[in-house]
């Protein structure tokens, strides 16, 4: 029934908006994702747990008699799954979500990583996947752990007795989490300070799209 919801659906968006119905497959999957999909903690058990039971192809034909096929089941878990491990859709880009939050902590100044572990605040509809704050924490406290252990390994071979405690990594999810971007934008624009730092668009008709280099919030160049 949901298949067949957003097959229609994916059907009227394209002759709505003018696009080739052979596209109506793929838009169908892009509406149903959001809905059903969800995150394991490894890519191997998703694919062999969901592979026999919920892989379902669907044949089709459009009005103009071309058919269509698609296999409905492994997005569920495969699209979420590229902020994990992104080598799967393009070997341009290879560094995980996990690895990237990592390094902005520890680009941070070594007094305030121990916070900002343990509040790793999630926001935007790109979060909202099922388990998506459990694999992300996962991630980032095995390679802090990691981490951790070689800098304990340094400093015994160096006859020194390590002394420090395990970091604690906590990825909160609120109930907040798809809005939260906007209701921060919101909140700054409802203070006075807001129109001190904006651009006015008589600003950006008169310097053109480099003003959007600078921002008094920043004070400096982007």
């Amino acid at each position: 029934a949901h298949l067949f919801f957003a097959l229609s659906l994916a059907l009227s968006l394209a002759r709505a908006l003018s696009l080739p119905l052979s596209l109506a497959p793929a838009l169908s999957l892009s509406l149903l994702l959001p809905l059903f999909s969800s995150l394991s903690l490894s890519l191997s058990s998703s694919t062999n747990r969901y592979y026999d039971r919920y892989i379902r192809e669907y044949n089709g034909t459009t009005k103009q008699g071309k058919s269509f096929s698609c296999e409905v089941g492994y997005e569920r878990f495969l699209g979420p799954e590229i902020f994990f491990n992104p080598e799967i859709l393009s070997s341009d880009f290879i560094t995980p979500l996990p690895e990237v939050v990592d390094q902005s902590i520890q680009a941070c100044p070594i007094d305030v990583r121990r916070g900002l572990y343990t509040n790793i605040v999630l926001s935007g509809g790109s979060t909202m996947f099922k388990d998506f704050d459990r694999r992300l924490n996962r991630d980032i406290k095995k390679r802090v752990d990691n981490r951790m252990k070689v800098s304990m390994a340094r400093l015994e071979a160096m006859g020194l007795t390590p002394t420090a405690k395990d970091v604690d990594v906590n990825v909160v999810s609120h109930h907040m989490q798809r809005f939260a971007v906007w209701f921060g934008g919101s909140m700054l624009a409802s203070t006075q300070e807001f129109y001190r730092v904006c651009h006015t668009k008589a600003q950006y008709d008169e310097e053109g799209p480099r003003i959007a280099r600078h921002n008094a919030v920043f004070s400096a160049q982007l």
